[in-house]
């Protein structure tokens, strides 16, 4: 009776073990976790409307997805540096939001294939041509600016030693520049002679010979020195006139420049010695510039071009060429075999058309 039973129960048992077998890779390829996507705010690569997702990359991710079987877990992050540091801490799987490739985060992190090729270029606000002048707000800037307290104080400072001679050789004539003998009051008497002669013309002339040589170079001297000065303050009020007018990155240098924060613009901002103000959003970046608190905004083409079209319409431009052009894609943590068929989808996404359907729809076809 075993024997017969053993017989009936073994072939059954082989059969159950073999479904197990063959069944436990679709259940667990069902059962695998959903794929952790960060995606910083950046339009038109990431864009927020409600409680959705729409963009660009979210574009392109969404159909690789669909082509990997894959399930999208969203994460949405405004603060542009929470995007690297969520892959550092491997709390993500992939950041989609279209970053630079660069040789710093090469060392940390794997690139898709690229999405697209693009440059930094610079926005400005745009003033259109209704700025009113204000000439009296130009005279105060120069009259206290830092050229003017320079040679203001290069005048006191070289006045001293004429007035001192002067006093010395010339005092106690009456007519002459220091007609009181002793130092005080006397050394003010020779200090306006010599003040006097430097910025205009004296009536009178030392009486002692001496003196009289060291005024009349002096008065020479003062001509010299009215015409540098007088040259200087030309050249700096037509450099204030033209203040902010940037018309590319030729100009940024010196600027007040403001950019996202860990961005390659920023790296490249201040490797021209530009004053750089990182921003964590790009909300908080348009605004700077709106407020004046910058003079220029600094990121990349594709998505300043898309913010001057939509939000900034009116209010700001962008200027210059599009330069430091490089390539932009999804970032995955090292060594992450999804980089991979990731990249492969892209190539297959670019043969078959649908990528540049996605491109045309977000930018427009060039």
């Amino acid at each position: 009776m075993r024997a017969w039973v053993r017989m009936i129960v073994r072939p059954w048992a082989v059969a159950l073990l073999l479904a197990l077998v063959v069944t436990a890779p679709v259940r667990a390829q069902e059962q695998a976790p959903a794929v952790r996507v960060a995606a910083g705010i950046l339009p038109p690569f990431v864009i927020k409307e409600g409680d959705q997702l729409t963009g660009f990359s979210i574009d392109l991710w969404n159909e690789i997805a669909t082509r990997l079987k894959l399930t999208t877990n969203y994460q949405d992050m405004h603060d542009a540096g929470t995007l690297l540091a969520s892959l550092r801490s491997k709390t993500v799987d992939v950041i989609v939001s279209g970053l630079f490739y660069s040789s710093e985060r090469d060392r940390e992190f794997d690139f898709s294939y690229p999405i697209m090729e693009a440059g930094l270029q610079v926005m400005v606000r745009d003033e259109g041509g209704g700025a009113v002048p204000t000439p009296l707000k130009d005279v105060f800037n120069l009259l206290f600016s830092r050229s003017a307290l320079v040679w203001l104080g290069v005048a006191v400072i070289i006045v001293i030693l004429p007035a001192h001679l002067l006093w010395l050789l010339d005092r106690g004539n009456e007519d002459g520049a220091s007609p009181a003998r002793g130092y005080f009051p006397g050394i003010f008497h020779a200090l306006n002679w010599a003040i006097t002669a430097l910025v205009s013309q004296v009536q009178t002339l030392p009486h002692q010979w001496l003196a009289r040589i060291i005024g009349l170079v002096w008065m020479f001297a003062g001509v010299v020195f009215i015409a540098l000065y007088t040259a200087e303050l030309t050249a700096t009020l037509t450099v204030e006139q033209i203040r902010g007018a940037i018309n590319g990155p030729g100009d940024l240098p010196g600027k007040k420049v403001a950019t996202i924060k860990e961005s390659t613009a920023a790296s490249y901002l201040r490797g021209i010695k530009a004053e750089v103000q990182e921003y964590p959003t790009a909300e908080e970046m348009y605004q700077a510039l709106l407020d004046r608190k910058a003079d220029a905004v600094l990121l990349g083409a594709a998505g300043l071009r898309y913010y001057a079209s939509h939000d900034g319409t009116g209010r700001v431009k962008v200027v210059g060429p599009e330069f430091n052009r490089n390539d932009v894609g999804f970032v995955f943590q090292l060594g992450d075999p999804l980089r991979r068929r990731v990249s492969s989808v892209i190539v297959a996404m670019r043969e078959d058309g649908s990528y540049q359907k996605y491109y045309e729809k977000w930018f427009g076809s060039e």
